[in-house]
């Protein structure tokens, strides 16, 4: 039997949930909490650790990514399985980072959450086509903005031209002198063809080292 702990604030759909992975018949839920906090509280009282925690993203008190996180540095043998209505890429790798070994949409088919569970006990991890798709995706990114030819200082310089900052505040910031950054803007402006700071913003848009 697969032990499980669901953290969701949404009353009626945590127990419509608990109702789902009991009728599996390889699942017991051990406890159901509101928030991460009250997870925490749930540990300590009882007896055995769930082997998995689905859990929702937007919570209250503490939310999926910090109770993600904590679960990380401090219960590490617990896996973790996002579940929730968030679709968008910064969700999903930020769930990833903080030790999610799957991510699936709360509209996901019974079927799929049930192989999620299998796939996670018995591999470690369970990527779904989105999950395997914002990787991709997220990947290429890093790899234009690399294939740019790019220095780190460089990538940072136009990360922050591209904000409302002025030359002089990305100098104090980056701990440069002016007379640095002035060197960055304008080898970066002869490379790649850039005539103002409109256009390093657009540059910067079109290979992926922003988003709008």
């Amino acid at each position: 039997m697969y032990k499980i702990a669901i953290v969701d604030d949404h009353t009626l759909l945590a127990s419509s949930l608990e109702k789902l992975l009991t009728s599996f018949g390889n699942c017991e839920v051990l406890h159901i909490s509101k928030n991460g906090k009250e997870f925490q509280q749930k540990l300590k009282t009882t007896p055995a650790n769930p082997d998995i925690v689905l859990l929702d993203i937007n919570m209250p008190v503490m939310d999926g990514y910090e109770t993600a996180q904590w679960i990380k540095k401090n219960q590490p043998s617990i896996k973790v399985l996002a579940l929730s209505m968030e679709d968008d890429e910064s969700a999903i790798l930020k769930m990833i980072h903080n030790g999610a070994k799957g991510y699936l949409l709360k509209d996901t088919p019974p079927e799929t959450l049930q192989f999620a569970i299998e796939e996670i006990m018995n591999n470690g991890y369970y990527h779904s086509d989105l999950v395997a798709t914002t990787l991709v995706q997220a990947f290429h990114k890093k790899f234009d903005a690399e294939g740019l030819g790019l220095r780190d200082k460089e990538i940072q310089f136009i990360k922050l031209a591209a904000t409302e900052r002025t030359y002089k505040q990305i100098a104090e910031e980056m701990n440069l002198s002016p007379k640095t950054i002035d060197g960055y803007r304008q080898e970066v402006f002869q490379r790649y063809n850039i005539k103002n700071r409109v256009g390093l913003v657009l540059f910067a848009i079109k290979n992926g080292l922003v988003e709008v």
